[in-house]
């Protein structure tokens, strides 16, 4: 019970939630302000200028929002204007359609923040193609439409700068309760009985969620002058706060042991339900941190889990002497790995608790411009993607051809006054690949039939006014709030929103007719995603394979750089460490995508999979290794673990090579470990360190005989 109120209270004080409250206000203040003054009209067409430029206010920097609402506001004042002559003539206003549909859905190439810019751009297009107006008109209802935005992008901006930590923070909160599941994913494999095959999809799925929501984070952080150059305290320690939350998250990414192996030993002994245990209370505590900084509150009452660990200790130390002839290194080194979570935990929580950021301002000595990506904007990116080996390109003729098929149908098969809805539902749910279409259909149609009966009940019910508009600002509230969060639950709740409000524009018994035009651009959304140039993602499944490796080969090679003498400074560990966690998030993302493909479609599937788990696990022991250099460097390295890193890289190597067909865009392996500092004889760190190397080779060689299996 107590964990369901937490998740509520988050829920209320996150970014979805606050993204509600003020997309509902921008679209309802217009519609209320100017029907005081008998111009419903007006403010409805305001209102609906704020709503389609809403749609860009995505979470990320405040200038990326302000520049992207204000190009989306020039481009839908033109589409307006064009829409508004085309639909004169219904052969022009086809031919609109098609272009429009093709010209915007392009614009996919330049991120998600330009996608929606060509989105909103299409809805306008689409609610303008019923909208009777004299050509004398038009450029003027355009214009009310144009102001509507800017009205929606001066709220947006406004709220922002007198806020300018509050998204970052929200964020960052978010975040970290995500990463505190992760935890708790890890801690399931040291549970009696369990699925250690299923729990690795489990980890290797949240891993996608927590590494995509990290690259959010980055964006609010690292890309906004703001807070990086700001010297004020909430600045700072938002900063270092989230630097070794990533730490934390990347450490538990690099610590992996043959699970399977540990039930054999030691499950009869109880201690790995122990170690569990206080893995799931550090996600505790951190979950508590999170919800914290989610709630602009301090978390004061930390749990000392120090005597959990010191308990922990002594039973690992009664177990050694008890069965000698097992050793007890290996639980050993997991309690190290355990106090060095729980440090890390205590880290952040000092961080998020110190009034002042100088105490631990030296430890923020990280280049922070170079963790985020650069969109590149270049009119040649849209220009190199008019090909049919981009696609976007291919997806963008689907979205044109289907777009046509719905025009055709809301005037043939289906005419009425609503008929836009067929190509409103196409454009919402037609994507790039088949099976975010299989899936965003499945959701759109659920949630408008479920909507639908939940509208016709309450209209049925509930005559009064007063208690319509109410539950019409709630269910507002609620469809954009979790428009980002929960596809479905929004267009539950948009569906009476929407029947709500035609209700009081006097238009009833419209639900058969949403939820009809809604199926059939369902299924012509669907059907072309199977027929009209399909995307399937095995088919650029081998570019995800192929950046995994290269991105595994660089990683090696820094650790190579390292034992050769060579500095390498943390920043260089962690911008390849980022690169392979994104890459690799980026192909298990992929790989879940095809699992919910058709079955013929589903090629070397088991290969795939085990591909992805070989290459968690390989991540995980470079990363064991990175992270003891950085710590301890090494004055010298063993002839054979020269021997061992350089068979890793060269396996990996001509692994890419086939992956890539040649030697493009494989990293230059430059001339490493050469240096004359090399150690004959053998000490305890140079065994360690050659049985981990021997591992990376074992596993470099198993991903080299998997990825010829996919390739076949």
């Amino acid at each position: 019970m107590r964990n369901q109120t937490r998740e509520i209270q988050s829920f209320f004080y996150s970014q979805y939630f606050s993204d509600g409250l003020r997309i509902t206000f921008g679209i309802l203040l217009p519609a209320l302000l100017f029907a005081r003054f008998d111009m419903l009209e007006t403010g409805l067409t305001l209102s609906l200028g704020a709503l389609c430029v809403s749609g860009v206010d995505s979470p990320g920097p405040i200038y990326h929002k302000r520049n992207g609402m204000l190009i989306c506001n020039v481009l839908m004042f033109t589409v307006a204007i064009i829409t508004g002559f085309a639909r004169l003539n219904v052969i022009t206003l086809g031919i609109e359609i098609v272009a429009l549909a093709f010209f915007f859905s392009m614009f996919t190439v330049y991120g998600n923040r330009a996608a929606s810019v060509g989105t909103a751009c299409l809805l306008i297009m689409i609610l303008m193609m019923d909208k009777a107006l004299e050509p004398s008109k038009i450029v003027g209802y355009s214009a009310t439409i144009f102001v509507g935005g800017v009205w929606y992008t001066l709220l947006s901006i406004t709220f922002f700068s007198i806020r300018p930590y509050r998204a970052a923070q929200q964020a960052l909160g978010e975040n970290m309760l995500d990463v505190a599941r992760f935890l708790r994913l890890k801690a399931n494999f040291y549970l009696p009985g369990i699925d250690i095959d299923d729990n690795y999809r489990k980890v290797i799925s949240q891993q996608i969620h927590v590494s995509q929501n990290q690259d959010l984070v980055r964006e609010l952080l690292f890309k906004s002058r703001l807070l990086v150059k700001e010297s004020t305290n909430a600045s700072r320690m938002l900063i270092l706060t989230f630097v070794d939350e990533v730490d934390m998250f990347e450490a538990m990414m690099a610590t992996h042991y043959d699970y399977a192996e540990l039930h054999t030993k030691f499950e009869k002994t109880g201690i790995l339900t122990q170690m569990g245990n206080a893995i799931v209370h550090i996600a505790d505590e951190l979950e508590n941190i999170g919800y914290a900084i989610q709630a602009n509150s301090r978390h004061r009452n930390l749990n000392d889990l120090n005597p959990e660990l010191e308990r922990l200790k002594t039973r690992i130390d009664e177990i050694g002497t008890v069965d000698k002839e097992t050793s007890n290194l290996v639980l050993k080194k997991i309690l190290i790995n355990l106090r060095n979570l729980n440090q890390q935990m205590i880290n952040i929580h000092n961080y998020h608790n110190s009034r002042s950021a100088s105490p631990i301002e030296k430890k923020s000595n990280v280049e922070y411009s170079k963790f985020v990506n650069h969109q590149e904007y270049d009119p040649q990116v849209y220009l190199d993607n008019l090909a049919f080996s981009s696609s976007i390109f291919k997806h963008s003729i689907r979205v044109a051809l289907v777009c046509l098929a719905g025009f055709i149908a809301a005037k043939t098969v289906a005419p009425g006054n609503h008929s836009y809805w067929i190509l409103l539902t196409i454009i919402v749910i037609l994507k790039p690949g088949y099976s975010l279409t299989k899936q965003r259909n499945y959701q759109r149609l659920m949630g408008t039939i479920g909507g639908g009966v939940l509208g016709i009940l309450i209209l049925t019910f509930i005559p009064n006014s007063t208690a319509l508009f109410i539950l019409l600002a709630v269910f507002m509230v609620g469809a954009y709030s979790f428009q980002r969060m929960n596809y479905i639950v929004s267009v539950f709740l948009m569906t009476p929103y929407i029947l709500i409000l035609f209700k009081f524009l006097g238009l009833s018994h419209v639900v058969e007719e949403r939820i009809t035009d809604t199926a059939i651009g369902s299924v012509a959304a669907f059907i072309s995603s199977y027929l009209i140039f399909p995307t399937w993602e095995f088919d650029s499944i081998r570019e995800s394979l192929g950046d995994v490796l290269c991105a595994n080969i660089n990683y090696l090679l820094k650790v190579a750089e390292t034992l050769s003498g060579k500095s390498v400074s943390t920043t260089e560990y962690k911008l390849v460490r980022k690169d392979i966690y994104v890459k690799s998030a980026n192909l298990s993302a992929a790989f879940e995508r095809m699992t919910s493909e058709p079955k013929k479609q589903q090629k070397h599937l088991k290969e795939i999979h085990k591909f992805v788990v070989l290459n968690h696990i390989l991540t995980s022991y470079i990363g064991t290794i990175a992270a003891t250099l950085l710590n301890k460097k090494m004055e010298a390295v063993h002839p054979e673990n020269v021997r061992l890193i350089r068979r890793s890289i060269n396996i990996l190597s001509e692994t890419a090579k086939k992956v890539k067909d040649g030697s493009n865009g494989l990293p230059k392996l430059a001339t490493i470990l050469l240096s004359g500092a090399l150690m004959p004889e053998t000490t305890m760190d140079s065994h360690l360190l050659k049985e981990q190397l021997e591992f990376i080779a074992k596993v470099s060689g198993d991903i080299s005989k998997i990825t010829e299996a996919i390739l076949e």
